[in-house]
């Protein structure tokens, strides 16, 4: 079993690259008319940091569903992975899992106007939370979420 520890590089690559799933889905569905609003140069950091994803979503039917069941069991639920790359990518999933539910309720709800008003708001706190959550992976810490790391602490022993 992998305990905390220290965490070499590699591990803190794959830890903040598992934030682009979250980070891709809240650049597709929620940004809109708020990339005017950001620095281009960020906008652009954003598109090249996300093409990878957007290769894999573009050529694989489903590969959302894939690509989540495949981090869940092959990595979450694998312990003979570091515990940093585990409690990463379980909390990656639960941001995008977060801003699936989101887009849904709106959805079903009906939500048109208000979502309008509120998708940019969503947007920038979920890329403030991947880009904080990259930033703590890269150096080797446990990013804080509140909320949401509490409940990946009680699924990744």
């Amino acid at each position: 079993m992998a305990w905390r520890g220290s965490t070499t590089i590699q591990d803190r690559i794959f830890a903040a690259l598992v934030y682009s799933i979250p980070l891709y889905y809240s650049y597709n569905t929620f940004s809109g008319s708020v990339l005017q609003f950001i620095p281009k140069i960020l906008v652009t950091l954003i598109e090249i940091f996300l093409i990878p994803l957007n290769f894999i979503y573009s050529s694989l039917p489903l590969a959302d569903l894939i690509l989540f069941f495949v981090l869940f069991l092959a990595v979450v639920r694998n312990e003979r992975i570091a515990h940093f790359i585990r409690f990463n990518t379980m909390q990656a999933l639960l941001l995008y899992m977060a801003l699936i539910l989101l887009s849904m309720g709106f959805r079903i709800l009906g939500l048109g106007i208000i979502a309008s008003f509120l998708y940019p708001i969503i947007f920038i706190i979920a890329l403030a939370v991947c880009l904080y959550s990259i930033i703590q992976s890269a150096q080797g810490s446990y990013p804080d979420i509140p909320g949401i790391s509490q409940a990946v602490y009680s699924q990744v022993p």
